[in-house]
């Protein structure tokens, strides 16, 4: 017996293309969402829309930009018209700028903010106002163990997803009258293209920790996979998170030591 209550429902997920979003998407499809998979890169969102539906699962492409705000607004009334009332919503859209601050540009600063967190704005207004008007409805962001301790070299991203987190959290408060739920989940290191990316591909240095950069290793000795981090998502998106909201769950093998 399904006790998630996810079968049936609309879902939408942002960074669908590949990681974690890939991952959440897959995860909701395969309890029997239908779910909208939204990307700024057209192809491979398709690709991984097209992979599930050979598997008989429900799930719609779309090419969105999250730092636009008539973007994403089209979009979510397009799934509203085709699919029907959005039920859930799951921001994983994200980007890392590593750098010192001597070293980041202006622009840095305001791509990582315009996808971290505006877009995250973005999403979550365009579908609470659908969901007000129901009475139901679940939100989850992905936001990062990053946001609760500092780290050497990402002091953009770690203070984007700050505010990320906290407008959740902000937003489930002004939304718990109209029953509708938003939570975050705080992922550590995790197995994607985006931290291959930064450590050049070499899991162990980053499960070992680093001493010079005040940096904690992983106590359970391993990367989250994105299908980890993707089960947290859908636990506090279904029914048995009933009564779970404005919460930050981390999911990090232990890394932050939950300071």
């Amino acid at each position: 017996m399904d006790r998630t209550g996810i079968g049936g429902k609309v879902a939408v997920v942002t960074g669908a293309a590949g990681g974690i979003g890939a991952a959440v998407v897959g995860a909701l499809a395969e309890r029997g969402a239908l779910v909208a998979a939204l990307d700024r890169d057209a192809a491979a969102v398709e690709a991984v829309a097209d992979g599930l539906r050979q598997q008989g699962h429900a799930v719609h492409a779309h090419r969105v930009d999250v730092t636009d705000a008539a973007e994403v607004a089209d979009a979510t009334a397009r799934v509203e018209a085709e699919l029907g009332p959005i039920d859930l919503l799951a921001n994983v859209a994200g980007v890392l700028q590593f750098g010192t601050v001597r070293d980041l540009t202006d622009e840095d600063w305001a791509r990582t903010f315009a996808v971290n967190t505006t877009g995250v704005f973005h999403l979550c207004r365009a579908v609470s106002r659908y969901m007000v008007e129901r009475g139901r409805g679940a939100i989850v962001t992905v936001g990062s163990n990053s946001a609760g301790v500092p780290r050497h070299g990402m002091s953009a991203y770690g203070a984007s997803k700050v505010a990320a987190s906290l407008f959740t959290k902000s937003l489930g408060l002004e939304l718990a009258e109209h029953g509708i739920r938003c939570n975050v989940v705080a992922p550590g290191s995790t197995d994607t293209g985006m931290l291959r990316g930064m450590t050049g591909g070499d899991p162990a240095s980053v499960i070992a920790g680093s001493a010079a950069e005040y940096k904690a290793g992983i106590p359970l000795r391993k990367l989250a996979t994105p299908a980890d981090i993707a089960e947290s998502v859908v636990f506090l998106l279904s029914d048995q998170a009933g009564h779970i909201t404005m919460h930050d769950l981390y999911v990090d093998g232990g890394a932050t030591l939950r300071a």
